[in-house]
Parts: structure tokens; C-alpha cells; sequence
């Protein structure tokens, strides 16, 4: 069985490492899987991505082309708008028409056109990272519903216009995806409800299947020697923050954060705890904690990553919207319990008081009551710590999540041979 996985990125961001995982995964499991993307940063030879300069330039162009029709809203919020407008796909068509099955995965920045998908002959899996595929152009909605009509009169692009860009762009995923051979997948039950809500997607058939983690790789380390190596203090309780680009994308919360810490200090005291933020450098103007903050800028190794979060007593995440972080599920692999706003897919991994604690949403003096309740009682941190690793081997496991692609893969194509 081939499998093609599209995705713009294989490496940059949480979707396409997601993706990727999910490819490596099904890899070891004796499938033929391979990866198209327009930028490529590994070396593997199953990912086929652009050659030579001239071919990774028209890449970056594309990206920079596509966000081109957003521009005509000045009042817009969302700093990223995908609008998929190119006339040609910048892909490896060759390699896509060798596919048994085609997985589509994020494909934004201009990647895959629209109305390439109608061209598609295979059995296509879509599994969906952010709300993109049922909007009329934001990957994110916040309280707008209108995904569930036709969109228009789009709050993120300051447009009061029922005919706007969202509507148009809602208008053309309509024309030419009304018939497609396509299954879609969604990380979350929170998700998953949305797709099914949705005037474009509502009709196709909707499955739950997690993010997958690499439990040999994410795991607890020795906590004392991670400290050492990253040089911490091992006498204070570690308070994590982490995300791709923290500090610049407000959905991911670090705004929430500063509150938070502060009214921490004001239940706790001032000398207990520290905090650790990655994917953001020290600032010049550092924001007020409350409490000592080392920061550790954007990291892309996997072992650093483990070695922060076996470093850390607790990762709090308050995103105000989210599908399945990985980064929950890459602390709660290393024994590390979360604490997160009670928002989007933060239910599929985060059990309340079992392995972490679900605040109110942005509500900060609850998030901060969630934090020093993990902390405050050593014997159940341990316990929080052994239920969060027992979560992700039963739920999360690369060989759990490929089986349950491998499963659908099998009843499609049975499916398309009757």
C-alpha cells in the first residue's frame, strides 16, 4: 500500500510534525509512505520536497503570493490568512499519481490549490490540524460560528461585507469539493465536532484519531541531571511555558501568562517557583513574572525538548483555542503534568485532577489555583506524573495511532473495489 502525505512543511510547526510522525510511523509498520512538501528540511528520502535553489525559491514565492488577496483588508486581526488562489499545485505529481492513498495533512502558504483536489483520483484521508478546511480562509475562528453557513462578514478580516473574501474563498472550497472520495480525521472530539457542524464538510464522514508520540523518545528522564545540563536550579518548583513562536501568537495564551504567575505569587509566595518559557527569546522589556524566568528560545531538537520538560514540574498551557497541542502530549510522555484552559481538544489528553488540571477558560486566578494544586502536595505530583506517561502509552503510541490508519487505509480502498 503507497501512501502520499501532502504537507507544506515536514519540520516547521506542529502540524507537520504531526505528519510527520504520523509518515515515519507508518513507515515502521511496513507501509510505503512518503511525504510531498514545499519546504523541505530533513534529509530523507522519502520526503519529496523542491531541488535546487531556483525550485525552493518558487516555494518561498508561492507562500508570499498567497497571502497577496488578504492584503485589501487592513482592518484584518489574523496575521496569516490562507486563501490557496495559485493555478498550479507545487507538487510532484508523478509521485501523487503512484498513490493508493492520498493523506492530506496542512497545505496551506500556497501549496495545493483549491480546486486540486477535484483532480484527485484516489481515495484521499484528510486529517485536519486547525479549522482551515471548513472556513472561508482563518484557520481559527474564535467565537464566530458563520463556518456553519457560508462565512462573510468575516470579524478577523474587519470586514463587514457578506460578499467578502471569506465568502468568496468559502464559495470556491464549495464548487469544487461537494464530491470528493474523501474521508476526514480529526486529532480531537472537539474537532470533530466542528467539521460536522460545517456547511462544507458536514456531509463527509468524520473520525477521531490522535496525534501520535514516539514513547522511546519522549520519556522521564532523571529530573536532577536535566537541570544540571540545562543549568537550573534544583532546589525550585519549574513552571514551563512553551509553544512555536510563544510570545507573538496570542491563541497560544502566553498573555494569560503573566497574570497568572502573578496571582501564583500572591497564593504561594514569591520564592517558590520559576519559570521557564521556550520558542520565544528574553525580550528587551522582559514582562513582571513575579518569579525569576528563563527563556529558551525557539527549539527544534527533539532531546532538548525532553530534556525542558523532564526538567520541569509542570507545563501550563492556556492556549484560547486548540486542537491537540503536542505540546501536552510531548509533557505528559515525560511524566510531566499540565495545566491548561478547559478549551478545544485539552479533554482528550488532560484528565482533570488525574494527570493534570483543566481551568475555567482565561480565567487566570483558576489557572494559577490549577498550578499550585499540582505542586503543593509532593506525593500527588508523583501520582499526576505517573498517570500523565500512563496516558500517552495507552492512548498515544506510534503503534496505536499507525494501526488506526493502516484500519481506515484498508476498509477505503475495500470500499472503492466493490
Amino acid at each position: 500500500m503507497q501512501i502520499a502525505h501532502i504537507s507544506t512543511h515536514d519540520m516547521n510547526g506542529g502540524a507537520a510534525r504531526a505528519a510527520h510522525r504520523l509518515h515515519a510511523g507508518l513507515n515502521s509498520s511496513g507501509m510505503d509512505s512518503c511525504m510531498l512538501v514545499q519546504e523541505k528540511a530533513g534529509d530523507s528520502s522519502h520526503i519529496v520536497g523542491p531541488k535546487g535553489g531556483f525550485a525552493k525559491g518558487v516555494g518561498l514565492t508561492r507562500s508570499f503570493l498567497d497571502r497577496f488577496p488578504a492584503c485589501f483588508y487592513p482592518r484584518r486581526t489574523e496575521k496569516f490568512w490562507g486563501v490557496n488562489w495559485l493555478p498550479f499545485p507545487g507538487l510532484d505529481q508523478a509521485v501523487l499519481s503512484n498513490a493508493d492513498i492520498v493523506h492530506l495533512h496542512w497545505f496551506c502558504a500556497g501549496y495545493l490549490p483549491i480546486h486540486f483536489l477535484s483532480k484527485i483520483s484516489a481515495p484521499m484521508v484528510w486529517t485536519l490540524h486547525d479549522m482551515w478546511a471548513f472556513t472561508g480562509g482563518c484557520h481559527y475562528t474564535g467565537e464566530c460560528t458563520r463556518y456553519v453557513e457560508q462565512c462573510g462578514a468575516c470579524p478577523q478580516l474587519g470586514s463587514k461585507k457578506v460578499q467578502d473574501l471569506s465568502h468568496k474563498v468559502w464559495r470556491r472550497k464549495q464548487r469544487h469539493w461537494s464530491a470528493l472520495d474523501l474521508t476526514i480525521v480529526t486529532p480531537s472530539q472537539w474537532l470533530a465536532k466542528c467539521a460536522r457542524q460545517s456547511s462544507l464538510l458536514g456531509e463527509y464522514p468524520v473520525e477521531v484519531i490522535p496525534y501520535n508520540i514516539d514513547t522511546d523518545l519522549y520519556k522521564p528522564l532523571n529530573r536532577r541531571f536535566c537541570r544540571e545540563a540545562l543549568g537550573l536550579p534544583v532546589d525550585k518548583k519549574l513552571i514551563l511555558f512553551g509553544a512555536v513562536n510563544a510570545a507573538d501568537d496570542q491563541r497560544k495564551g502566553f498573555q494569560f501568562l503573566c497574570p497568572a504567575m502573578l496571582s501564583l505569587a500572591l497564593i504561594s509566595g514569591p520564592d517558590q517557583f520559576e519559570v521557564l518559557i521556550y520558542g520565544a527569546s528574553q525580550p528587551a522589556n522582559p514582562p513582571d513574572f513575579g518569579f525569576p524566568a528563563h527563556y529558551f528560545g525557539k527549539i527544534q531538537d527533539d532531546y532538548r525538548l525532553v530534556e525542558l520538560f523532564s526538567a520541569a514540574d509542570v507545563v501550563v498551557a492556556p492556549s484560547t483555542e486548540d486542537n491537540l497541542p503536542l505540546v501536552v502530549m510531548e509533557a505528559l510522555a515525560c511524566g510531566t503534568p499540565c495545566v491548561a484552559f478547559d478549551v478545544g481538544g485539552m479533554q482528550d489528553m488532560i484528565d482533570h485532577g488525574n494527570n493534570g488540571y483543566l481551568a475555567k477558560a482565561y480565567d487566570t486566578d483558576d489557572l494559577a489555583k490549577g498550578i499550585s494544586w499540582v505542586l503543593e502536595d509532593e506525593n500527588r505530583l508523583h501520582g499526576l506524573s505517573k498517570s500523565a506517561r500512563i496516558k500517552v502509552i495507552e492512548e498515544f503510541t506510534t503503534e496505536t495511532v499507525a494501526k488506526s490508519y493502516v484500519q481506515l487505509y484498508e476498509r477505503l480502498l475495500g470500499r472503492t473495489l466493490i
